[in-house]
């Protein structure tokens, strides 16, 4: 008797690109929940979604560049296929509806083409910590002096240390405090590999200046894109078909 043959599923005839945030408890959702939680979502909201091909087909969703668990975001990214054209307000209208509140749709465009992950190419932070302006101030010049800044993170291959500060675009204090009454560091982080998260640059202001940022720092990413020539992240959505 001849093998079955997976069936093949019609190619995608629109793409959507989608940016999300997640904020206040649902920080701590991890990018494998929001996935799960972002799918069915989908099914809710009975968006038109285009499938792969194979024996388990599932929904083609394309997710890029998610922030760490624990941390806040108003620039997280996916790019939905479709198989049919649709009007992307009303996706946007379908899903936020459909996700939880702190899980919120902020945009989304059609795809322009290319790859959404080649446009991520920096973040910006913003992270709260407990020292006051000064002493948070003259870390960071200690920091941004320093040639180097050897951190230590357990990762799938184990223990590894890496340099924090070569990933450093940009680092200054904010002149307003949070309503925490927490200080406000201003981080742009160069993407690479491996990835150097804010946690790590704080890593890196206690070891080579002495920072102590206290419990339980906020870490929110403001804006995630291409790095520009002036040192900003631009906004990957920009540039729209």
């Amino acid at each position: 008797m001849p093998q079955q043959q997976p069936e093949q599923q019609a190619p995608p005839v629109q793409r959507l690109r989608v940016r999300y945030a997640k904020r206040g408890r649902l920080r701590f959702t991890s990018h494998r929940d929001f996935s799960r939680a972002f799918e069915r979502a989908v099914f809710r909201a009975r968006v038109p979604m285009a499938y792969s091909s194979g024996f388990n087909p599932h929904p083609r969703i394309s997710y890029a560049g998610a922030a760490p668990t624990g941390s806040a975001s108003e620039a997280e990214y996916l790019e939905l296929a479709l198989a049919e054209v649709v009007d992307p307000a009303a996706i946007h209208a379908v899903l936020d509806e459909a996700l939880p509140p702190g899980l919120d749709v902020l945009e989304v465009v059609e795809s322009p083409g290319g790859s959404l992950a080649d446009l991520l190419e920096a973040s910006r932070w913003r992270i709260d910590v407990a020292a006051t302006p000064d002493v948070a101030s003259a870390a960071a010049e200690r920091f941004l002096a320093a040639d180097e800044a050897l951190v230590e993170r357990m990762t799938k291959k184990g223990m590894r240390e890496f340099d924090a500060r070569g990933a450093v675009v940009a680092l200054a204090v904010l002149p307003e405090a949070p309503a925490s009454g927490r200080t406000s560091l201003d981080v742009v982080l160069r993407h690479g590999t491996p990835a150097v998260r804010p946690d790590d640059v704080l890593r890196g202001l206690a070891t080579v200046a002495g920072l102590d940022a206290g419990e339980a720092p906020l870490m929110t990413r403001l804006a995630q894109g291409p790095l520009l020539d002036s040192g900003e992240v631009g906004d990957p959505l920009a540039a729209r078909a």
